[in-house]
C-alpha cells in the first residue's frame, strides 16, 4: 500500500500515509553504524592493545577482541570466520582480516585488522651481524656488532664485513649507508673469540623494521624494530614469568594461553594447605596453611630470604617507574584498579605473611614436589624452620610493601599495609633477640637432606646485609629513628667501605646504600659519603664500571668480569648499577651516557652477543627470531611433547623467562662420564665445554648426567634484575 501510494504522489508529501512515511524515514536516519573499536592481543598472552594493525614473524597468533561486546559479528580473512567476536588466528602470511559488526538496529560497520607477516629469515640472518632483535628506541644510541670468530666452535666460519646498509625490512629502501669500525685494532678477544667490528647506525631514528645488510658478502642481521615502545610487549612477558611461576594458581586459557593452561598446583591432600614440619614429617598437629608463593627457578621449591628479594626488586622496579605499570597485563587480577606489577608482589607477600610465627619468627622454606605439569604433582610439602637469615628477609620485605600498598589511593591495601608493617616490626624485633639461629636444608649432615635444592642458609656476613637492608626498609616505612642509627652505626661494613667492592656480582647491595641515601630524614653526611664511594668505585678505570665502558673493555659493549653460573643475572645487574646513576641523579656522565652504558647490557640480553641470542624463551611471536628454546624447568622438562622445545614440541616453553646464561667454569657433565650412561654420549657438549666464557652457552635442557641446569636453568632472580632494567627503557 506505502508503495502504491508513493508512487501516486511521488513524494512524501501531503498525506497522512505520506506522514507515516516520514516517521519511517526519520527512525531510518536514527539507525546509525555504531563506532568500533579495534583490539589485538599478541599471542594470547599479552595485554589487550586498542589497534588494528600489527608486524609479526610467521606462525605468530593473536586474538582479535573489537568491541562494542553486545551485537552481531561475521568475518573474513585471515583465517577468520564464524560469528564469535572473539578470533585467535595463526598467521603465516601477510593479511588482512575484516570483521562486519550489526548493532541492534541493523546498521552495520566494518573493521579491518592489518597484518604484515614477515617471511623466514634467511639461513644466514643474524649469524655475523648482531642487533637487538626486539628494536631500539629512535632516540637511544644504536650499534650493531660484527663478528669474525677466530677461537671457539665456529671457528671454522669466516666473515670480512664491508659497507653495510641499514634496509627498510617492509620496502626493500635503503635508510643509511656506512662502514663499520674495527674494535681493538681487530685484537681476537679472549672473552668471546672473536675479532669485532661496531656499526653505529644511531642517525637512523624513524619507526619502523629493519635489517642490517651487507649486500657485497651476501649477510644481514635479524629483523629489528626502531620505535617508542618497542620493549613494552617483552616487559609484559618477563613480568608475566612470575604469573606461571605462581604455586597454587589455575592458568587458564584466557590468562596463560591454551599452551599453558593448568590447573591449581600443590592444593592435594598433604600439600601446601597442609605442609608439614620437615623434622617431624609424621605429626599431623605441625600442618601448616603455606600455599601460595612462586616456584623459585626450575625447581618448585619456595625459598624464603630469597622471595623476600624478589619482592624487594619488583617493588623497586615499581618505585623507580611508576607510570610503566598499567593494570593490564593479562593477570587473573587485571582491571581490579591496581596495577599489575604490585598484583604479582601482593601475590608474593600473601605467602610471606603466611610463614610467619606468632612470635615473628619466619619459616625458611617450603619442599615441593616437582610435577610436569605443575598440576601433576601429588608428593608432600614440607617446611623448614625459622631462622634468622629468613626472618630478616622478611622483615625487609614486609616493610618496603607496606610503605608501597600505604602509598595506594586504595582503603583496602591500606589496611594490608598496615598489617605488612606490623609483621616488618615484630620479625625485626624477633632477629635483634635472636640474631643466630640457623637453618640449613638439603644437608644430610643436619638432617635435611632433600629438603629444597639450593641451600637458602647464609654466613654471618649475609646475615649482617640482611639485617641492614633490614634496617633500610623499616626506617623508609616508618621514619623511625632507631632504624636510621642502625643503618649510620653499620654502613661501613657493606663491601662498598669495608672492602672497597663495587660489582655486578654484589649489585643489591650498592642499590640499597643508594636507596637510603635518597631517603627524605636520611642522615646527610652519611648520604653523602654513600654517593661519594659509588661514584668513585663504579668509576675507577680499573674496576668493570664506568672504566670498562670508557676503555670498551667487552666488544660486546656489557662487561663483566667473569661468566659464571647466573651471568645474565649478572649483566642485567650491572645494566642497573648504570640506571641507579641515572634514576637518582648522581652520575658524573651525562643522561645521554647513562642510557647508553645500561642499554647496551639490555641489547646483550637481546641478541648482541656471540651467539646471536636472545636469552628469553619462546619469543619468535613477540619479535626474537632467535631466542631460547629450552630451559631446565620442571614444567618444560627434557622430552615433554609439549613443552620440550619451542621449535619442536606443541607448545615449547612459556614465553619471558630469562636463562643462566653463558657458564665458562661451572658446567660439566657427571665425573663418572662417559661410562655411566648412554646418556653422556662419547664426549662432552661443545658448545658449552671448552669455549671461550661467552660461547659457553648451549641451548637445551638435559638432566642428568649433561646437567644443563648451570647454565639453561631460568631463576626468579635473574627475572627481577631483567625486569629492573628493561623497566628503565618502556613507557
Amino acid at each position: 500500500m506505502q508503495k502504491s501510494k508513493r508512487g501516486q504522489h511521488g513524494n512524501w508529501k501531503g498525506t497522512a500515509a505520506g506522514s507515516g512515511h516520514r516517521r519511517r524515514a526519520a527512525w531510518a536516519q536514527n539507525c546509525q553504524p555504531s563506532a568500533v573499536t579495534p583490539y589485538l592481543n599478541v599471542n594470547g598472552t599479552t595485554s589487550w592493545v586498542a589497534k588494528a594493525s600489527a608486524s609479526l614473524n610467521a606462525g605468530a597468533k593473536v586474538v582479535l577482541g573489537p568491541q562494542p561486546v553486545s551485537g552481531n559479528w561475521s568475518w573474513s580473512g585471515c583465517g577468520a570466520s564464524g560469528t564469535a567476536r572473539e578470533q585467535t588466528l595463526k598467521l603465516t602470511a601477510t593479511c588482512t582480516a575484516t570483521a562486519t559488526y550489526t548493532n541492534s538496529c541493523g546498521a552495520k560497520t566494518t573493521q579491518a585488522f592489518n597484518f604484515t607477516v614477515w617471511p623466514a629469515l634467511a639461513a644466514n640472518a643474524g649469524k655475523f651481524i648482531m642487533v637487538d632483535q626486539f628494536g631500539y628506541l629512535p632516540g637511544m644510541k644504536k650499534v650493531a656488532v660484527l663478528r669474525l670468530p677466530k677461537v671457539g666452535f665456529d671457528s671454522n666460519q669466516s666473515y670480512w664485513p664491508q659497507q653495510l646498509q641499514v634496509v627498510d625490512a617492509a620496502t626493500g629502501a635503503v635508510v643509511y649507508t656506512a662502514w663499520p669500525q674495527d674494535w681493538n685494532g681487530l685484537k681476537t678477544d679472549e672473552s668471546s673469540g672473536d675479532q669485532v667490528w661496531h656499526f653505529d647506525f644511531s642517525q637512523v631514528t624513524a619507526p619502523g623494521t629493519y635489517e642490517i645488510v651487507d649486500p657485497t658478502a651476501n649477510q644481514r642481521s635479524a629483523r629489528f624494530e626502531i620505535g617508542d615502545n618497542v620493549y613494552r610487549n617483552v616487559l609484559i612477558q618477563a613480568v608475566r614469568m612470575f604469573y606461571y611461576q605462581r604455586a597454587g594458581q589455575e592458568k587458564t586459557v584466557a590468562n596463560a594461553g591454551v599452551g599453558w593452561a593448568d590447573g591449581a598446583s600443590h592444593l592435594k591432600g598433604g600439600q601446601d594447605p597442609q605442609a608439614r614440619r620437615f623434622l617431624d614429617p609424621n605429626n599431623a598437629g605441625t600442618a601448616r596453611d603455606l600455599r601460595g608463593g612462586w616456584f623459585d627457578a626450575g625447581d618448585p621449591n619456595k625459598y624464603t630470604s630469597w622471595a623476600a628479594a624478589y619482592i624487594q626488586d619488583l617493588l623497586d622496579a615499581y618505585i623507580q617507574n611508576p607510570s610503566v605499570w598499567t593494570d593490564d597485563f593479562n593477570l587473573p587480577e587485571s582491571y581490579n584498579g591496581i596495577p599489575d606489577l604490585l598484583d604479582e608482589v601482593k601475590w608474593g607477600t600473601d605467602w610471606l605473611a603466611r610463614m610467619q610465627n606468632s612470635d615473628g619468627s619466619v619459616l625458611s622454606i617450603v619442599g615441593l614436589a616437582d610435577g610436569s605439569p605443575p598440576s601433576a604433582s601429588t608428593g608432600p610439602s614440607y617446611y623448614g624452620d625459622a631462622s634468622t637469615t629468613a626472618t630478616l628477609a622478611a622483615a625487609a620485605a614486609y616493610a618496603e610493601a607496606a610503605k608501597v600498598f600505604g602509598g595506594l589511593n586504595n582503603t583496602a591495601m591500606k589496611t594490608y599495609a598496615a598489617d605488612l608493617l606490623a609483621r616488618a616490626k615484630r620479625a625485626w624485633a624477633w632477629a635483634q633477640a635472636n640474631p643466630n639461629v640457623l637453618f640449613y636444608n638439603n644437608d644430610a649432615t643436619r638432617g635435611t637432606g632433600g629438603l629444597g635444592a639450593g641451600q637458602q642458609e647464609t654466613d654471618d656476613a649475609g646475615r649482617a646485609e640482611l639485617r641492614l637492608f633490614a634496617a633500610i626498609k623499616l626506617f623508609a616505612a616508618t621514619g623511625d629513628a632507631t632504624y636510621r642509627s642502625y643503618v649510620d652505626t653499620h654502613y661501613t661494613e657493606a663491601p662498598m667501605f669495608s672492602q672497597w667492592y663495587v660489582s655486578a656480582f654484589n649489585a643489591g647491595n650498592a642499590r640499597n646504600l643508594l636507596y637510603y641515601a635518597s631517603l627524605p630524614g636520611a642522615t646527610a653526611d652519611v648520604a653523602t659519603a654513600i654517593r661519594t664511594r659509588f661514584l668513585d668505585l663504579w668509576g675507577r678505570s680499573d674496576y668493570g664500571g664506568w672504566g670498562a665502558i670508557d676503555a670498551q673493555t667487552d666488544p660486546y659493549r656489557a662487561y663483566i668480569s667473569s661468566y659464571t653460573w647466573g651471568s645474565n643475572g649478572v649483566k642485567a645487574n650491572a645494566g642497573t648499577l648504570f640506571t641507579e646513576e641515572g634514576y637518582y641523579g648522581i652520575s658524573r656522565h651525562t643522561a645521554d651516557q647513562v642510557a647508553t652504558a645500561a642499554a647496551d647490557y639490555l641489547h646483550y640480553l637481546h641478541g648482541v652477543n656471540p651467539l646471536g641470542k636472545a636469552y628469553l624463551t619462546n619469543m619468535t611471536s613477540f619479535g626474537a627470531e632467535n631466542s631460547v628454546n629450552q630451559i631446565f624447568h620442571m614444567w618444560f622438562a627434557d622430552g615433554s611433547a609439549k613443552w620440550d622445545d619451542a621449535r619442536t614440541s606443541t607448545y615449547g616453553p612459556a614465553p619471558g623467562y630469562l636463562v643462566g646464561g653463558p657458564n665458562y667454569n661451572q658446567w660439566d657433565w657427571d665425573s663418572r662420564c662417559p661410562g655411566i650412561s648412554s646418556a653422556c654420549g662419547s664426549s662432552r657438549p661443545t658448545p658449552p665445554y671448552g669455549q671461550p666464557p661467552q660461547k659457553s652457552y648451549l641451548d637445551f635442557n638435559a638432566g642428568w648426567p649433561l646437567n644443563s641446569w648451570p647454565i639453561s636453568e631460568p631463576s626468579n632472580g635473574y627475572q627481577t634484575a631483567y625486569i629492573r632494567l628493561l623497566a628503565r627503557f618502556v613507557k
